[in-house]
């Protein structure tokens, strides 16, 4: 359905490696790297993060909102903690958020560009 999903960014290098250190917790890698973009995926870039260094940091309740799936809870976690190590931002601790469905386990992180990005994991609870 979507093949991939880009972002901007102000600082190429920087943000490089932000989501170098966040996206190996939920099993990327950076695959591409172009003068003005870098790509990160499993097997082929499906995110890319697009210099753009006269772009406006995203408003508190704007931006990009990327949605990662995590295989586990843990993964989850570590996500968050690699975002906030990272020069990330908390925009919601991991836990179930029931609101979304049964089982929704995620955490939500600002990039140093105000982009909101989530990681979401689905748990079975007995």
């Amino acid at each position: 359905m979507i093949d991939h999903v880009s972002v901007a960014v102000r600082d190429l290098a920087a943000s490089t490696r932000f989501y170098e250190a966040v996206l190996t917790t939920l099993g990327f890698d950076k695959l591409e790297a172009r003068p003005a973009t870098v790509g990160f995926g499993k097997a082929y870039p499906e995110f890319w993060i697009n210099l753009r260094s006269d772009a406006m940091p995203a408003p508190a309740r704007g931006g990009a909102h990327v949605c990662f799936r995590a295989r586990t809870t843990d993964m989850v976690d570590a996500f968050h903690a690699a975002a906030l190590a990272h020069g990330g931002a908390d925009d919601g601790k991991p836990g179930f958020r029931p609101q979304h469905g049964e089982g929704y386990y995620a955490a939500f992180i600002r990039d140093p560009d105000g982009n909101r990005i989530e990681a979401v994991t689905f748990v079975t609870r007995p």
